[in-house]
């Protein structure tokens, strides 16, 4: 499989997901699958009450695991199941915006998916447009044979 189409849509990704990594799913958290491209995933999460910190706003970790999990779909819908060990190396967030108890939408632009590591360019926003959080997030990828 080449790094210039997918092997898997959002469905395949998401039964995998359900299937494999159901702890990502607890208590109802859902991830909505907003666009899925070659390059880039857009989701939307809804934030609920295990998710706000004091003061009413979604936390930082919430924002974090957000990102991540939109990173590793991107790369399972590139790779199938060959992808399921890759790895976070490095995540690096910068939090702009209290963001409010609203869905927060993740876009991720994949800047580089190479031969031992992958990354992607990702930013939180708000409903109204407003980026919240601005992260870079670089996957292990090494063990995915092509």
């Amino acid at each position: 499989m080449s790094r210039d189409q997918l092997k898997w849509d959002t469905s395949a990704v998401m039964r995998y997901l359900e299937k494999e990594f159901p702890q990502a799913f607890a208590n109802g958290q859902r991830y909505d699958v907003k666009t899925l491209k070659v390059d880039a995933v857009e989701m939307s999460l809804s934030a609920g009450e295990n998710q706000l910190r004091p003061g009413g706003t979604v936390s930082g970790p919430t924002q974090m695991e957000l990102a991540d999990f939109a990173m590793y779909f991107l790369l399972l819908a590139h790779h199938g199941e060959s992808a399921k060990l890759s790895v976070t190396t490095n995540l690096t967030c910068s939090f702009l915006r209290k963001p409010k108890p609203e869905p927060l939408l993740c876009n991720v632009k994949l800047i580089k998916h190479g031969r031992t590591l992958a990354v992607g360019d990702v930013q939180i926003r708000s409903q109204s447009g407003d980026i919240l959080s601005h992260l870079e997030l670089t996957y292990y990828v090494g063990n995915i044979s092509l």
